[in-house]
């Protein structure tokens, strides 16, 4: 940890840096409409833990075709920021679908539904003060709006990894075109699901045309702009 700074001490700190971490009222009452269920505020702040940890916290959210290579890119950014000792961690579609997701499908409502829980996970995590990466196709424009909003717009930094469908039909890591184009998989993005190109992303990366070692430090480059002090 490159800082040594003890956030929250009772025996030694003062009454100003506890009180200084210590959420106003108003903001613990907040209640989820129509329900009994209220809003309990901890007692750390977002800046502490920005201070602990020494980043601000973001969510890097890589969407684009199946075999694009998002979730090589994703974990190469995570080993690299980790080298770096800046804590984060990888949210990967085809992981959540193991068990966070496993009930859903590859239906519009589904696919909805999967990039909603990734969303609000990514949030949390985001409020722990970590940097989280997702690798999800997250191929229509209104989910991704959905995500951003959930996340937060100073938070969400939307990546397209841009590689070209002929390319990513080469790579084929998982045999899915091959069957997608056999008929075998319904609603298969790309071929017959479509896939909306983000309008202003923050960066666009075509693993095709550029090499991973080149793409992973493009892509920590701007991370180190959006969260490093």
């Amino acid at each position: 940890m490159r800082t040594s700074m003890r956030m929250f001490d009772v025996a030694k700190g003062s009454a100003a840096d506890i009180a200084s971490m210590v959420v106003q009222p108003s903001e613990q009452g907040r209640s989820l409409p129509g329900t009994d269920v209220f809003y309990h505020a901890g007692m750390v702040t977002g800046q502490c833990r920005q201070a602990l940890l020494g980043q601000t916290p973001a969510t890097i959210w890589l969407t684009g075709l199946s075999g694009a290579g998002k979730s090589t890119l994703a974990y190469a950014l995570e080993a690299m920021l980790l080298d770096l000792a800046h804590p984060c961690f990888v949210l990967d579609g085809d992981n959540l679908r193991h068990g966070l997701s496993k009930d859903l499908g590859f239906s519009a409502p589904d696919r909805r539904e999967n990039i909603r829980r990734t969303a609000e996970v990514a949030r949390i995590m985001n409020e722990a003060g970590l940097i989280v990466v997702t690798a999800l196709i997250s191929p229509f424009r209104d989910d991704r709006k959905m995500a951003r909003t959930i996340i937060g717009d100073a938070r969400f930094v939307e990546v397209h990894v841009s590689t070209l469908v002929t390319v990513c039909e080469q790579r084929d890591p998982k045999g899915l075109y091959v069957r997608a184009r056999a008929g075998q998989l319904a609603e298969f993005t790309g071929i017959s699901s479509p896939y909306e190109i983000p309008l202003i992303p923050d960066l666009v990366l075509d693993t095709g045309a550029l090499p991973l070692k080149d793409s992973t430090q493009t892509l920590l480059d701007l991370v180190a702009q959006r969260c490093f002090k």
